[in-house]
């Protein structure tokens, strides 16, 4: 098992994904305001194992392209861009939302599912 290494903040181009995907759940001025509050949250670090669960989506395949491309750069000790989380509300029933990262999320996993995911993490409301 691999060290899991982790840039200081998201690249650029993570922002644009996180927004690509938000606009398919929430109107544009919501989700221009998390796009806002992400910029400017801290780091956070949450077990894989965890960000998973509270997301309920299905663990993806360690042989999925994009999660076996990030295997790759764990084991080769290549820093990973921290991932994009909007909280869930759980009086809701409503889960965590994986704005950008569900593949480093997933490799990260299947390195150790007990290693930390660093995340910058807000609220939708």
């Amino acid at each position: 098992m691999a060290q899991v290494l982790w840039k200081a903040e998201p690249e650029a181009h993570d922002y644009p994904a996180a927004l690509s995907y938000l606009s398919l759940l929430a109107a544009s001025d919501q989700v221009n305001r998390i796009l806002a509050d992400l910029q400017s949250a801290e780091i956070v670090q949450i077990k894989a194992k965890d960000v998973i669960r509270a997301s309920g989506l299905t663990l993806l395949p360690a042989k999925n392209f994009h999660v076996a491309r990030d295997l790759r750069k764990i084991q080769k000790g290549k820093v990973l861009s921290p991932v994009l989380l909007v909280r869930g509300i759980g009086d809701r029933h409503l889960p965590l939302t994986i704005a950008d990262g569900y593949h480093r999320i997933c490799a990260v996993y299947w390195n150790s599912e007990d290693d930390f995911v660093n995340a910058k993490m807000v609220s939708w409301y």
